[in-house]
């Protein structure tokens, strides 16, 4: 199955990816998703899949990539009976320079990228063509 690419959004006082960093190979776990898309998205993604870590709110900038390195399993966060799920995930490397969400509503080749259109969404889908764009943009 080929690599897919993803977009995790998190505020930087929630979890920033300097403690992404600090996490080393041994990564952590991508918990508290409680949107049903988002959810769908987590268990779609494959051991080796990678995605942008994005600071939302705060920065509102794409600062690095990550690996998964585990598939979904239940979320340790959440309620008896609640079905979400988590991944666990590792940081690969900082972006050179941070590509702001203005840098991508500024690139035509991205107008229908989910960071675009689903604005809300904290777990997203990237297609390969985003995601060259994007990592071009961060070098």
């Amino acid at each position: 199955m080929p690599k897919r690419y993803w977009l995790f959004k998190s505020e930087p006082g929630a979890w920033s990816w300097e403690q992404q960093l600090a996490a080393g190979a041994k990564g952590t776990f991508w918990s508290g998703v409680r949107n049903h898309l988002a959810k769908q998205n987590l268990k779609a993604m494959r051991k080796g899949d990678q995605g942008f870590f994005y600071h939302s709110n705060e920065g509102k900038d794409i600062v690095g990539i990550v690996e998964i390195i585990r598939e979904h399993y239940p979320d340790p966060t959440a309620e008896a009976g609640e079905s979400w799920v988590a991944v666990d995930v590792k940081a690969v490397k900082s972006l050179a320079r941070p590509v702001t969400l203005a840098a991508v509503k500024a690139e035509p080749c991205l107008s229908g990228m989910s960071l675009i259109t689903s604005a809300r969404l904290s777990v997203q889908p990237v297609t390969q063509k985003e995601w060259e764009i994007v990592c071009g943009m961060g070098k």
